[in-house]
């Protein structure tokens, strides 16, 4: 079945979704600045901007594990001589 939407779109709408979501429960509470309620009746608009939050990071693609890079060969090390007591 083909996609509608490519992978990424749905992630960029949540990100859009939660900001503006953000930005207008911030601007409801603060242009009722002498409402003591006002938080309260715009609590549901900081959850939905949370949830989206939330979701975006959720729906995070999962990195493609990178293949070992290969070494070049190496030669042989040479042995290394001990050291004899001398008498």
């Amino acid at each position: 079945m083909k996609r509608f939407w490519s992978p990424g779109l749905g992630r960029t709408i949540l990100f859009s979704l939660a900001v503006v979501s953000f930005v207008i429960g911030t601007y409801e509470t603060v242009s009722r600045i002498d409402d003591k309620n006002a938080l309260r009746d715009n609590y549901w608009l900081f959850m939905v901007s949370f949830s989206c939050v939330m979701l975006y990071r959720y729906l995070k693609p999962e990195p493609e594990p990178k293949a070992p890079a290969k070494q070049p060969p190496q030669a042989p090390a040479k042995p290394v001589p001990r050291n004899k007591r001398r008498s």
